[in-house]
């Protein structure tokens, strides 16, 4: 019935937040996999580039924080760097009304998340296939969950900084910190996973 609502467009923002919190947290996860149709993700393939990490799902718990916190609007452009089968992506959306673009390196994903996208009817949802270290960025709200380290994420970065240099962004990061980056400012957040970073650029103004 849910997953009607949702395809329907009924269960969207506080409602679905609402929904969601009523499931145990222990549930909380597999449940929402359940809701949006996910099925068992593929193997990573074999020739990820140094620097990428295997695929991995962002909790729930964590995304709604990020929303609330940061806080996403319906006027915000979100991107989330590694984005797998699309769960930030798409619940980002659904509670935000925000555009939302997943970016992520591994092809199966990308077209297993685009048909889920086009089951639900999620227009303003969309996946790219790309390494978001050679690829140029744009939106106001972006998301990593470990997705890189070593030179890639150093490399990312560096995109994001050029976002920085013209709009004023979010940089949310879940299980990382971003030490030493001196362009983004660290904000206190309700979860100890969850880092939230304000980006910090003369001439730029703040968010």
């Amino acid at each position: 019935m849910a997953r009607a609502d949702i395809e329907s467009g009924a269960l969207r923002g506080a409602a679905l937040s609402e929904l969601l919190l009523s499931i145990p947290s222990l549930e909380r996860d597999v449940w929402l996999d359940e809701l949006l149709g996910f099925d068992e993700p593929p193997p990573d393939i074999a020739n990820l580039p140094r620097g990428a990490v295997p695929y991995l799902p962002s909790g729930v718990d964590e995304i709604l924080a990020m929303v609330s916190e940061v806080p996403l609007r319906r006027d915000d452009a979100f991107v989330d760097l590694g984005s797998g089968l699309g769960r930030v992506v798409i619940l980002a959306h659904l509670l935000s009304g925000a555009r939302a673009q997943g970016v992520e390196l591994q092809e199966p994903l990308v077209h297993l998340a685009r048909a889920r996208c086009a089951e639900l009817a999620l227009p303003l949802v969309s996946f790219v296939h790309a390494n978001a270290a050679d690829t140029e960025l744009d939106g106001s709200v972006f998301f990593l969950y470990s997705p890189f380290n070593g030179e890639m994420l150093s490399a990312v970065l560096r995109r994001l900084e050029d976002v920085a240099r013209r709009r004023p962004i979010v940089v949310c990061a879940v299980d990382f910190e971003l030490h030493g980056v001196t362009w983004l400012r660290a904000r206190k957040t309700s979860k100890v996973s969850l880092a939230l970073y304000d980006s910090c650029v003369p001439g730029v103004p703040l968010r």
